[in-house]
């Protein structure tokens, strides 16, 4: 028997970004939202066609939220036009991920 563990931040992160993914298939084709996880860094992006070869996918970041064990706390980031975070002010930090 395989032992499977659930990683309950992973799942609040997969249940939030299925919430913003568009329902319609051909809506999918032309933009779409995803995410990647390592256990302490989630990154949230636009997944559509390159404006000039619609054949290639590309990923456009466009929020971060970091764990910081030591302060047992989540930080919200957003990315800037010039491709930096900044952290997000209306809401920068919270105790718990799905607050944020």
């Amino acid at each position: 028997m395989k032992n499977t563990t659930i990683d309950i931040n992973e799942s609040t992160i997969k249940k939030y970004v299925e919430s913003l993914r568009p329902e319609n298939l051909e809506v999918r084709k032309q933009v779409d939202i995803g995410y990647s996880f390592d256990g302490k860094v989630v990154i949230l992006f636009e997944i559509r066609p390159e404006w000039d070869n619609p054949k290639k996918m590309q990923q456009i970041d466009f929020a971060k939220i970091r764990h910081y064990k030591s302060k047992k706390k989540w930080n919200l980031f957003w990315m800037r036009a010039s491709g930096k975070w900044e952290i997000y002010e209306p809401f920068p930090e919270s105790t718990h991920l799905g607050k944020l």
